[in-house]
């Protein structure tokens, strides 16, 4: 099991908190797992509902037509760097 980062943890409580994910807890969310299908199970109205939380939380904007979403959303860790380098740029 990898470690979450600070900020990590942060967004893996975002993600629980605004997604009412009641079977899962923050600190088993793996960093490399993916977010969708397999890895968490999410779907793109959770993608919907997660940007405008992120965006909220953090300013950051996520596009719901921008071409970079699959990276963005690969996982945890993909997801926290994406809004820590867009935070730190804004």
């Amino acid at each position: 099991m990898a470690s979450q980062t600070t900020f990590e943890q942060e967004v893996a409580q975002l993600i629980v908190d605004s997604l009412n994910l009641e079977d899962v807890a923050a600190e088993e969310i793996e960093p490399e797992d993916a977010l969708f299908r397999e890895g968490l199970g999410l779907d793109s109205i959770d993608a919907l509902e997660l940007a405008l939380a992120i965006s909220r939380a953090y300013g950051v904007q996520i596009r719901s037509d921008d071409e970079n979403n699959r990276q963005i959303f690969q996982s945890l860790r993909a997801l926290s760097a994406h809004i820590e380098a867009n935070r730190a740029a804004s």
